[in-house]
């Protein structure tokens, strides 16, 4: 039986409730199981799965809104959400790499029991991949399967996480690079909470340890020469672009609304009227609006292009994203600059979509890769 794809409206309500122990999840840095228990119930997390699967067969365009939806209100938890969708819209389209009896078993999965997944990638010495470098954790033959050794840092969604898909070395004469689809309840792993963070601190972005780890051989899902991943793939470039852009863009939008309360409310005695009567806080906000805008336009456009098959290039998917985040951070600067002090009271919401905005900087692609590459093929260096 095929699932109803779940409603934006849906997903706003469960953000308003998320919204509410926000602050809560952020002092603690406890991993948000109670949001997840709320997107599992109501199929969010299967949202991107096909069908003919049981999912909600969404693409990229409704998985932003709903992730941007999610953001406005806890982003951690849209964060785990967002890199859960984008495997969903990776690994279970047609022409996916992975074996289609692995993909469809995962796509089950998260239909039947939300199951969460990511991809580890980063590694403490190697720091991402994309930046180029082979990757320390190794797959050794063992029969007709893989035994997985290595540490994986920043590893988001860690103590939620069903699966991970393992970027590894393996000790073949000639390695090769690739993903290993790992169950996380396996044998041989460990989650060591190392996420003490500025911002997203409820994210569960811990260590996840892999020692001498048993992988089926259909789990080596997507292996190549390490030159075959030189280029950025268009249709994960896309998707996560316009996934991290939303989730930030909800930030901004959280911020906002925040700020619009703000000066409606306040009323200093040597004003005699509401800070919103001022041309200044009028601009400001009209400025916000301006660039929130914007940002609505291009994950819109984004994502509607990659549905509609008409795959951007990498590099304007980059665009996309640098510009959105740039735009969210410039949002909250904004309004945190002008409420003075009660900015940046950690009373209000404020200080806090503050630090968790700064996070879009992090994301990979990152501004100085996106501009770079742009100004080397420009230059034709």
């Amino acid at each position: 039986m095929n699932a109803a794809v779940p409603s934006l409206d849906v997903a706003r309500t469960l953000a308003q409730s998320f919204a509410e122990r926000a602050a809560e999840h952020d002092r603690t840095g406890a991993f948000p199981h109670d949001n997840i228990a709320a997107l599992r119930e109501a199929g969010i997390l299967a949202l991107c799965v096909p069908r003919r699967l049981g999912g909600g067969g969404a693409g990229l365009a409704r998985a932003a809104e709903t992730v941007g939806a999610v953001g406005a209100g806890e982003p951690a938890t849209a964060l785990v959400l967002a890199m859960t969708l984008l495997q969903q819209g990776l690994v279970l389209r047609d022409g996916s790499p992975w074996p289609r009896p692995v993909a469809d078993a995962y796509g089950r999965a998260a239909v039947v029991r939300g199951a969460l997944i990511n991809a580890l990638r980063v590694e403490p010495e190697l720091g991402t991949p994309a930046r180029g470098g082979l990757p320390a954790t190794i797959a050794r033959r063992d029969g007709a399967g893989w035994r997985v050794t290595g540490r994986k840092i920043y590893s988001t969604g860690a103590p939620g996480l069903a699966y991970g898909l393992v970027f590894v070395r393996t000790d073949e004469a000639e390695p090769r690079t690739g993903n290993l689809l790992v169950p996380l309840d396996a044998p041989g792993i460990r989650v060591e909470e190392t996420w003490d963070h500025l911002g997203l601190r409820a994210s569960g972005s811990h260590d996840v340890v892999l020692e001498d780890v048993a992988v089926p051989g259909a789990h080596a899902v997507d292996l190549r020469a390490p030159a075959a991943w030189a280029r950025p793939d268009p249709l994960q470039q896309a998707w996560s672009c316009a996934l991290l852009a939303a989730l930030y863009d909800g930030v901004a939008r959280a911020a906002q609304g925040w700020f619009v309360r703000f000066l409606r409310e306040r009323r200093p005695g040597s004003l005699g009227a509401p800070l919103a009567s001022l041309a200044r806080f009028q601009e400001a906000v009209g400025e916000n609006e301006r660039l929130l805008g914007v940002n609505a336009r291009l994950v819109a456009g984004l994502a509607a292009e990659t549905d509609a098959g008409r795959l951007p290039a990498p590099q304007e998917s980059g665009f996309v994203k640098v510009t959105v985040t740039e735009n969210a951070i410039a949002v909250v600067q904004r309004a945190a600059e002008l409420c003075g002090n009660a900015g940046l009271s950690r009373a209000n919401p404020l200080e806090r979509h503050l630090r968790d905005v700064l996070c879009a900087r992090i994301h990979w692609p990152q501004g100085d890769a996106v501009r770079t590459n742009a100004g080397r093929a420009i230059l034709g260096i």
